[in-house]
């Protein structure tokens, strides 16, 4: 019987972890914050989970390395580099760890962090057959080197990571049997990386057949190609990096311990709100000043993009199913724990939304100040109105006094998201102007009529 692997794939956080069965035991690599579907699948297969591998302390999601440890006595295994201060074993070159008469092999790769493994399979007849990447070798990618310059155990600079990248991938993976199977840990829309393919696993042999940062290059072109045009750093990152050094407490506990004090809460001045409802719901009734940040794929990633980790908020959703799917989405990245209360909408929310006139706005486009709060990548690329202010989603809250508040004001992105997010920004500080979403459909209509 062949070992098992197993990916276990959160399209939310475009994060793949995975199990690995050998007769018996098991080991998780990466884990999600919640440990559940690990646990499940170890009783499905009859499997003792024996060991946690972290390939690294992760940036944008929390980890269970420490919940498992506690749950099952599995072993934890990371880089010495980390300065791990939960109980583990070190994991670097030279070290294995035996499943049954399969082997597990630790390979260095520092550049996405300076403490990054991968892990290389070695199976019963002494084969090697599969590489787990971490954030080291994506497919199509690799990790970007520039999320440890200030957090960590060890910190350093983008430049150096990014050095430190080139002889990983030249001096030790790209030496590699071309047949082995590429497990990463994300896939498509992960902010850990910047091109990363539709598939979720690969070859080294493709790899080096299409992965750009794989190619022929010098040392010098490859740190200018990896250090430009990555994508924005969400604010929880180096939190999450500290949390997973510590070690994360209990999901389950975690979760349960929110407070759900009903509709008819009484909500603190002051304290931030996220309104995690349908856009049109919102509009038609909300808080005062609440940000509406939609239930949707990528809920988590802009939830830490605009709140800052320190920062408490009410969290409001449509019904109680819906909370509690919320909250579960808060701690996957650790914010369950800012959660000041978790409700239902409340009596206060009577604030509604204005609508915008598409017509007088296509054919007076110039009585209006436009916002354009798509990332920097795209308005670089095409702006979809000559005149209009871009700011970043994520940088909104902390720049909004740059946006003039002496015209009405339409809020623009792609696809619809972001803009319900910003429109609720925007009017929860500026109230003396009407402000609109320029919603995706009429983007379109606008975009055909309106000079760019």
């Amino acid at each position: 019987m062949q070992m098992i692997i197993q990916q276990f794939y959160d399209k939310g956080l475009a994060h793949g972890s995975y199990a690995l069965i050998r007769t018996g035991k098991m080991v998780v690599i990466d884990p999600a914050r919640d440990p559940q579907a690990y646990y499940d699948f170890a009783a499905q297969h009859d499997a003792d989970i024996v060991g946690v591998i972290e390939t690294h302390p992760h940036a944008d999601f929390v980890s269970s390395h420490l919940e498992i440890h506690k749950t099952t006595g599995a072993v934890i295994y990371t880089s010495k580099l980390t300065g791990a201060e939960y109980p583990h074993e070190t994991f670097d070159d030279g070290d294995t760890i035996q499943l049954n008469d399969a082997k597990l092999k630790a390979i260095n790769t520092p550049g996405h962090s300076p403490d990054s493994i991968c892990i290389l399979v070695e199976d019963e007849d002494g084969m090697e057959t599969a590489l787990f990447t971490g954030d080291t070798l994506f497919v199509g990618d690799v990790g970007r080197p520039d999320l440890r310059e200030n957090v960590g155990n060890i910190t350093a600079k983008k430049e150096e990571l990014a050095r430190q990248m080139y002889h990983s991938t030249r001096d030790k993976l790209m030496k590699l049997p071309h047949h082995i199977i590429v497990y990463p840990a994300h896939g498509p829309g992960s902010l850990c990386g910047k091109n990363m393919s539709a598939d979720l696993q690969s070859t080294i042999g493709r790899e080096l057949r299409e992965n750009y940062a794989l190619q022929l290059m010098d040392e010098l072109q490859f740190v200018k190609t990896l250090t430009t045009d990555q994508p924005f750093v969400p604010k929880y990152f180096g939190h999450d990096v500290e949390t997973n050094k510590k070690g994360a407490p209990s999901f389950n506990d975690s979760v349960n311990a929110v407070i759900k004090p009903g509709q008819d809460a009484v909500l603190e001045k002051g304290t931030l709100v996220i309104d995690t409802r349908p856009k049109h719901d919102f509009r038609n009734g909300h808080v005062k000043g609440a940000i509406n940040l939609q239930n949707g794929d990528k809920f988590e990633t802009w939830l830490g993009s605009i709140v800052n980790p320190d920062e408490a908020f009410y969290l409001i959703a449509a019904d109680e199913a819906e909370l509690d799917i919320m909250i579960k989405k808060a701690a996957k990245i650790g914010y369950e724990q800012n959660i000041k209360a978790a409700i239902l909408s409340p009596a206060s929310a009577t604030e509604k939304s204005a609508e915008l006139d598409l017509s007088d706005f296509v054919r007076h486009t110039e009585n209006y100040i436009v916002v354009d709060v798509r990332n920097r990548n795209e308005t670089e690329e095409k702006l979809i109105f000559k005149s209009a202010i871009t700011i970043p989603l994520p940088e909104l809250r902390e720049r909004i006094n740059e946006i003039p508040a002496d015209k009405p004001i339409v809020v623009h992105c792609a696809a619809g998201y972001r803009s319900a997010a910003a429109l609720s920004i925007i009017s929860g500080k500026i109230d003396n102007v009407p402000v609109y979403d320029l919603e995706e459909v009429v983007v379109e209509i606008a975009n055909q009529r309106v000079a760019v």
